[in-house]
């Protein structure tokens, strides 16, 4: 296996995995409570995720940047720019997809005037590209004063530039303004019941800062090896910034909606701890299986899984016939998932909220096939 740990590929599918689980409920009006992101302040199973993928980007970071070092700066700015440009330029075609919208009993045009410019995707595409240039120039030094110092400076402009009393609120934080200057109240995400994205600007400093960690982590794990030593360190560092994390929410929140450092630290933290479990059960004990072999497929096709499960559920969503209709002639539609859900998922039990997992879980079976597949015929789609 050489260099590589298997652990941090099952690491980066279970991720994927849960991502897929917790943004394809049946309803969104019934899930469990760790199933959904804190109201504000707080942290929940759900609210681990997204930090966990950005972590993981940077743990892949670490084994590809000794490649862009040899190539040079010329190579290494090409396939960064290209891949970044890609990687936001699809997610924002995810948020307009499929392009038309049923208005009435006709389809029409989706206006790009009322598109979510940024989201989960070009978070992700962002973080890539500064976590890369910071740790190409910076080394392992440097980044690590870089991501620290992004780290203090977000927490005094959070507090200096919020509003007094409350600068840690969704209408006392300091990015919301800047943002909605920025992409305008249309681009903007308003599924808090105001104009407010959770993947703004003005907060993904702190998130770069995730991706900088995991490439840190990441080379530590090569340099140190597969040893006691190794796994001893990377155990006390994710119990110290977990513990560190816990303490920093007492002055600055933990809040994924604005990615508060703490959130940063504190997740990082657990991610450590996560792995470095990964890697003792895995790699020191053998402990592979299929229930190892079920979130590896997940991981070799990581980005292109994740479009598809945002994807498709649009796309089906245009094929719909009428489910009912009053007595004044007005017709209620449905469409296939709809259906399947209600169908087949919600009678299931008495709690909506049983049915509503059920179907999720269903749809975590099904993107599994896809990329089981993929995995077989050798196919892995790269961006």
């Amino acid at each position: 296996m050489g260099n590589r740990y298997y652990s941090l590929d099952v690491f980066r599918g279970a991720t994927v995995a849960l991502m897929i689980l917790v943004n394809n409920p049946g309803s969104w009006s019934h899930i469990f409570g760790p199933l959904k992101h804190a109201p504000w302040h707080g942290v929940t199973p759900t609210d681990l995720v997204f930090p966990f993928f950005l972590f993981a980007v940077g743990n892949a970071m670490a084994f590809v940047m000794p490649r862009f070092e040899a190539a040079g700066a010329a190579e290494f700015w090409k396939k960064v720019i290209k891949r970044t440009l890609l990687i936001f330029g699809i997610g924002v075609l995810l948020h307009w997809s499929p392009f038309i919208k049923w208005d009435g009993d006709q389809l029409v045009g989706k206006s790009w005037e009322n598109v979510r410019i940024l989201g989960v995707l070009q978070r992700i595409a962002l973080c890539y590209f500064f976590a890369s240039v910071i740790v190409f120039y910076g080394k392992t030094k440097g980044a690590y004063i870089i991501g620290m110092s992004i780290l203090l400076l977000y927490w005094f402009a959070c507090y200096a530039l919020g509003a007094d009393g409350d600068p840690y609120s969704l209408q006392g934080w300091f990015g919301n303004p800047i943002d909605i200057d920025i992409l305008g109240v249309t681009h903007i995400y308003k599924g808090e019941g105001v104009p407010f994205d959770p993947e703004g600007f003005m907060s993904t400093p702190a998130a770069i800062v995730q991706v900088i960690f995991g490439f840190l982590v990441g080379q530590y794990i090569q340099l140190k090896g597969k040893n006691t030593d190794m796994l001893s360190g990377l155990l006390v560092a994710g119990l110290v910034l977990t513990f560190t994390g816990y303490c920093w929410d007492l002055v600055f929140p933990i809040n994924k909606k604005i990615w508060t450092s703490s959130y940063t630290i504190y997740t990082t933290g657990l991610a450590i701890l996560t792995i470095g479990v990964m890697i003792y059960a895995i790699e020191f004990k053998g402990a592979k299986g299929a229930w190892s072999r079920f979130f590896d497929v997940f991981g070799k096709n990581p980005l292109f899984i994740f479009v598809l499960s945002g994807f498709l559920p649009r796309v089906l969503g245009m094929f719909r016939w009428v489910n009912e209709t009053d007595a004044d002639g007005t017709k209620h539609y449905t469409s296939f998932l709809p259906w399947f859900y209600n169908t087949l998922c919600k009678p299931i039990a008495n709690d909506p909220r049983v049915g509503s997992l059920v179907y999720a879980l269903l749809m975590i079976g099904f993107y599994w096939l896809i990329v089981y597949v993929l995995d077989k015929k050798k196919i892995y789609i790269k961006v």
